[in-house]
């Protein structure tokens, strides 16, 4: 009974995303996102990358301005994609942020380090956010299954080792400038 439940413990480790910090940041170019994430991949999506399939890790996040006589008002919702690749031929890991930064490693242990600890992103300019005002943030880190061909999104679907997602974090945010 207990290599059982250690199995399946291991199981549910392996399908979840766990948010370790999150913040908000002030900077001169806006508002920044600060994360950190931790998590491991299944055997299966180990497999699928060596196969030459790239995998896709999306963030999302909103920002919510509370109000008492209607719904919150979604202030901004921005999301950033993380793409993880390997290469055959060089051995090498290739990770990519939506096309703008793109580097080269020789381990899938430091290729999913820029995914686990992305680099401070802007997800507000600095004027949209008013001063002094208190927001709700919420994020999340899935593996995003819709970007990937379509003859894996559909065995995506049917598969538990293609299930990866954090739940949502949210946490509260009171605007400053610098």
């Amino acid at each position: 009974m207990l290599a059982f439940s250690l199995q399946h413990t291991a199981a549910y480790a392996a399908e979840s995303i766990e948010i370790e910090q999150a913040r908000l940041e002030d900077s001169s170019e806006g508002y920044r996102l600060s994360a950190t994430y931790s998590f491991e991949l299944s055997r299966g999506l180990e497999d699928a990358l060596m196969r030459g399939i790239p995998l896709y890790f999306t963030t999302d996040i909103e920002i919510t301005k509370p109000r008492w006589y209607w719904f919150d008002a979604k202030e901004i919702t921005e999301s950033q994609t993380i793409r993880i690749s390997y290469n055959v031929l060089t051995r090498q890991y290739h990770a990519a942020i939506s096309g703008r930064l793109q580097q080269s490693f020789a381990t899938l242990d430091d290729a999913l380090s820029m995914v686990r600890r992305p680099n401070r992103w802007v997800v507000a300019d600095s004027n949209a956010l008013r001063v002094g005002q208190t927001y709700e943030v919420a994020i999340r880190m899935q593996l995003d299954v819709a970007q990937l061909p379509k003859p894996f999104q559909v065995h995506a679907m049917n598969s538990s080792d293609w299930r990866l997602s954090s739940s949502w974090k949210r946490f509260t945010y009171t605007a400053e400038r610098q």
